[in-house]
């Protein structure tokens, strides 16, 4: 690129003479031809030295988020461990308060709490006779909330399982399904990783999340539209204060609705508009006829408007 330039300005590319070469003023402080003083050992400083093994370890420093990711991982890794202990050792076969029949058992989950045994039976029996009626207590004697009925007949499990589904029993809809432990080879329990649909935790949590999205959408959006409101306000303001705003300057200049005797649109003349004829607005202008108004014409005048008169021109029209 530089050969394409000018004279005067490829002087300024041009690489500098080299620098000259000046004998040092003093002379070297070491001799490089002088004999060196032979190398010593630190053999005999070695005792002053600190042992290694006097030195004690060092404290690892852990921090507060190491010690929770710490205490998180170990808790997952017992989890899985009972978890594959208890799927070894699972045998719903071998439960003794079992019922006789799995196809006849169904299963019932999301009871209240406070649910009795005899109410819930009352419930079920409408729709078959119940052999057997089973609520699982943890070991301190509390309900789980979820019980196993054992009909006498299979259709009338079939029954119950088609019709109970959502029945609302003390404030709470109940949930049915047939005994999957016995009937299907692949089940497992929730306790152990499997289990079916969500527990009264997600259920609980669900809400609470969805309960925060609407109250913050809605305070969101009510702020949202005051901001709107007042930015639009601050706008207008602004455009007064400049001049009486660009849109009534833009109306004026193009002979908009101030103007009616203008050539352009608008309620005044013109030689073409929506509204009125070839040759007039709403009001008409002087050179109109009498019969060239859309709606309405006069006695006399010069043109019609929506009240033209006997006399001089419209409301809209020309003022003479």
């Amino acid at each position: 690129m530089t050969a394409f330039l000018p004279p005067n300005l490829l002087a300024l590319f041009e690489a500098r003479p080299p620098i000259q070469y000046l004998p040092p003023v003093e002379d070297l402080l070491v001799d490089k031809n002088a004999k060196r003083a032979p190398m010593t050992g630190v053999a005999q400083y070695i005792n002053l030295f600190e042992d290694p093994k006097d030195t004690p370890a060092k404290i690892p420093v852990v921090t507060k988020a190491q010690a929770k990711e710490e205490k998180r991982r170990q808790k997952e890794e017992l989890l899985a461990y009972k978890v594959e202990q208890g799927i070894a050792t699972w045998n719903p076969a071998e439960n003794p308060r079992a019922s006789e029949d799995p196809y006849r058992t169904l299963f019932v989950g999301r009871i209240n709490y406070e649910t009795s045994e005899s109410k819930l039976r009352r419930e079920f029996e409408a729709y078959g006779k119940i052999k057997k009626l089973t609520m699982v207590h943890d070991e301190a004697g509390k309900p789980r909330g979820y019980a196993f009925i054992e009909y006498s007949d299979k259709a009338e499990m079939h029954t119950a399982y088609k019709k109970a589904d959502g029945i609302k029993v003390d404030g709470k809809r109940l949930v049915v399904d047939y005994e999957r432990g016995r009937t299907q080879k692949t089940w497992l329990p929730r306790r152990l990783g499997g289990g079916k649909g969500d527990t009264r935790k997600t259920r609980e949590s669900k809400a609470v999340i969805e309960e925060k999205e609407m109250q913050s959408g809605f305070g969101g959006g009510y702020e949202d539209r005051e901001r709107e409101r007042s930015g639009s306000r601050d706008r207008r303001q602004d455009s007064y204060r400049n001049g009486g705003g660009n849109d009534r300057d833009r109306r004026e200049s193009s002979g908009g609705f101030r103007d009616s005797r203008g050539s352009s649109g608008g309620y005044g003349g013109g030689s073409r508009d929506r509204y009125g004829d070839r040759n007039g607005g709403y009001g008409g202008d002087r050179g109109g006829d009498r019969g060239n108004s859309r709606f309405g014409s006069g006695g006399g005048g010069s043109g019609g408007g929506f009240r033209s008169g006997g006399g001089g021109g419209g409301r809209y029209g020309d003022r003479r």
